[in-house]
């Protein structure tokens, strides 16, 4: 694993956005280690970001104690037919909002069987999707006492919207592992 900031001699990226968190390596860690130390598995769906929250998950040694699957829906018929997110709620608010990011999270964890479900929806760009504004994205977390959802709204390019993202789940997940419902 390489660490950007490893060295104090280290510029940083001229390619990556200012706001980007340092290493998402670094949080994909800490969700794997924290799961791993409280017995807790996980899931992902992702359509904004594609898989790469789950990509970054099993980057790390030892994720294959702890994550149990993913599903990128980018269609909406995935959304439907495999996480169980009603059609009705596509339909009436899009794909991109806060209760189908929590549907898409309870789905992951209920078609993986996994502790804790972790989801991203949202719009990276260029254009607008859904009435929904580039940069408006939603982290969905489900775990056994119910689903949730948490809004975001980043600047930057579509490569920059997904990354920080990826990031803001990675974040979630940490929060939710480190909630009394897993003590470590």
């Amino acid at each position: 694993m390489t660490d950007l900031n490893a060295t104090p001699d280290a510029k940083p990226d001229p390619n990556l956005h200012p706001k980007l968190h340092p290493n998402l390596h670094r949080l994909a860690e800490q969700a794997v280690t924290g799961a791993i130390g409280r017995g807790v598995t996980a899931a992902t769906a992702e359509s904004l970001t594609a898989g790469m929250v789950a990509a970054i998950l099993a980057d790390t040694p030892g994720a294959s104690a702890m994550l149990q699957g993913g599903v990128v829906s980018y269609a909406s018929s995935v959304k439907t037919d495999v996480l169980g997110v009603p059609a009705g709620l596509l339909d009436a608010v899009g794909s991109v909002d806060g209760q189908v990011a929590a549907a898409m999270a309870d789905g992951a964890r209920r078609v993986c069987r996994a502790d804790i479900g972790v989801s991203t929806t949202g719009v990276a760009g260029p254009e607008p999707h859904d009435g929904k504004a580039v940069g408006t994205v939603f982290v969905g977390i489900a775990t056994a006492e119910g689903s949730t959802s948490y809004p975001y709204s980043f600047d930057g390019s579509r490569a920059e919207i997904r990354a920080l993202a990826c990031g803001a789940a990675l974040e979630r997940l940490l929060e939710a592992l480190s909630s009394e419902g897993y003590p470590a």
